[in-house]
């Protein structure tokens, strides 16, 4: 795979300052086209890669790193994973849709090499410019489609459609969904489990106690190296919290009306963490397509990878 080599000034902390442009409204509702106000830079390493045949980049926004993994070539698609996910999240979906398409994964703020940043949708829009991939399709899991939505909300020349898999954003907009995202937030389990998640992972008890009810269907049947790329996101989150209460105080039902994109809501039939109840509404109130996986939970992106990867395509 070539590699990018972007012109400009190397910086004393061994990034390459290669776009560098000012915008309006940087906290706007609406910011124009032109909103980027970042520098971009490629950052190349040795460690054992989040996803097979991808490249680890990293974007400057304003102030704050947002880290991403970037392979294949063809029209772009931007995949967003969701609260307290990791780039790592698209392992099994990201290369099946690199081998036809360039496809851009960013780690949203908080979330595994990424800085905190208000701004969520806006920090993944001004990675997808630096790219190129604008306009594109963009696939959300659960956090990752309110992201989506918002995305398109804002941007409609820049998101030409929207997968919803299991997106979050209704009950969690609930009372027992503010107070379980601020609970997880504060006590992040996932740390717990991330330092054992080896052990964890190739266990069929662990991946029970790990996965079990909330995540995935059959946790005996999830892939041992998934489960291990599930637990290693929250060992380097930073602030997840934020993204959280963000996730909780707004409810995207109110920007429905100004997504012009096509829209495809795709779910687990078992999903126990965002009900397929959520999809039944996304859909009625998007006038779009419900695709259910038998046998599947919150994790469809993982448990069921095969099937999402086709729902996708056949979607595109």
């Amino acid at each position: 795979m070539g590699t990018k080599k972007p012109a400009g000034a190397k910086r004393s902390d061994g990034f390459r300052v290669t776009l560098s442009c000012r915008r309006d409204g940087l906290h706007s509702a609406r910011p124009s086209k032109t909103f980027i106000d970042t520098e971009y830079a490629l950052v190349r390493t040795d460690a054992k890669p989040d996803v097979e045949g991808f490249e680890e980049r990293a974007f400057q926004h304003g102030s704050t790193r947002i880290r991403y993994l970037a392979g294949g070539s063809g029209p772009p698609i931007v995949l967003v994973h969701g609260l307290g996910g990791a780039g790592a999240n698209w392992r099994l979906v990201a290369p099946a849709l690199a081998a036809r398409r360039r496809v851009i994964v960013p780690e949203l703020p908080g979330h595994g090499g990424s800085a905190p940043i208000r701004g969520i949708a806006e920090a993944v829009l001004a990675v997808a410019e630096a790219e190129g991939a604008v306009p594109a399709p963009w696939v959300g899991h659960s956090l990752g489609g309110v992201v989506a939505l918002r995305a398109a909300a804002l941007r409609p020349d820049a998101v030409t459609g929207v997968v919803l898999a299991a997106a979050a954003g209704i009950s969690s907009a609930g009372r027992a969904g503010r107070v379980t995202v601020t609970l997880i937030g504060v006590a992040r389990p996932g740390k717990i489990l991330g330092r054992r998640r080896r052990q964890v992972a190739r266990s069929r008890a662990g991946r029970t106690l790990a996965f079990g009810w909330w995540g995935v269907a059959d946790p005996a049947g999830l892939d041992p190296e998934m489960a291990e790329a599930f637990l290693a996101g929250p060992m380097r989150h930073s602030d997840t919290l934020t993204a959280g209460k963000a996730l909780v105080v707004s409810d995207p039902r109110e920007e429905l009306h100004d997504v012009t994109c096509p829209v495809l809501c795709l779910w687990g039939a078992n999903d126990n963490w965002v009900p397929l109840s959520d999809g039944i509404e996304y859909a009625r109130r998007l006038r779009a397509p419900l695709r259910t996986i038998a046998d599947c939970g919150h994790l469809l992106i993982g448990e069921r990878p095969d099937a999402v990867v086709r729902a996708i395509d056949e979607f595109l």
